[in-house]
């Protein structure tokens, strides 16, 4: 199986993103699947063009796309993906839309087609806090979540989805009572994420997985 993983790079003031460093933290395979790796950077301008030609050219099985929500405690497996941009700051571009759709011909919102229900399951277990959020915000992070999973039912047999982590210690050393984890429990959870969706993939068992956790 392959499995496609996108991190965006550092944003909003800070020097680094978990989500870029995430990824060159994990191998080229992991339990026999196969990983593809894409940087992606924090604008809104031409980062799905990037996105489609990378999904034409590896023609993945799956899509984990991973951004950071500073603030949260734990690792956030988001629900669904809304089709409007609306930023509360600009991007890397300057870019800031304001109420504007992602996608004309796409759908009001996209639901992730992940197993984020076992995948909170499987990393509660590990000792690694997690939780679904059902909201991934209407900054870039919901922008390719929405055309992860725009595409995924463009290209046919896709499943795809985005997780949230939080700041690494070394972003909170001056943000008082600020949350943080450390890069070696996010690249575990990453693992633990990639495992368990090649494990639900196709299987008739994801809807029972859905079931487990409230």
């Amino acid at each position: 199986m392959k499995i496609l993983i996108t991190g965006f790079d550092a944003f909003g003031g800070e020097k680094i993103n978990p989500a870029s460093l995430i990824l060159d933290k994990l191998g080229d395979e992991i339990d026999g699947h196969k990983l593809e790796k894409l940087f992606l950077p924090t604008k809104f301008v031409g980062t799905a063009d990037l996105l489609e030609k990378k999904i034409r050219g590896a023609r993945p099985d799956i899509i984990i796309s991973l951004g950071q929500a500073g603030g949260r405690p734990d690792i956030t497996v988001e629900r669904v993906a809304i089709n409007i941009a609306d930023a509360s700051i600009a991007d890397n571009d300057g870019k800031m839309p304001i109420d504007e759709k992602i996608r004309r011909d796409g759908e009001n919102a996209y639901f992730s087609t992940l197993p984020i229900k076992a995948i909170v399951e499987n990393l509660r277990e590990e000792k690694i806090p997690a939780s679904v959020s059902n909201s991934a915000g209407t900054f870039v992070c919901n922008f390719i979540m929405y055309n992860d999973l725009y595409l995924a039912e463009k290209y046919k047999n896709i499943s795809a989805g985005f997780i949230h982590v939080p700041y690494l210690p070394a972003q909170v050393l001056n943000k008082r009572a600020a949350a943080s984890m450390s890069l070696e429990n996010m690249v575990k959870a990453v693992e633990i994420i990639i495992k368990t969706s090649a494990e639900y993939k196709g299987s008739e068992d994801l809807k029972k997985a859905e079931g487990r956790i409230c």
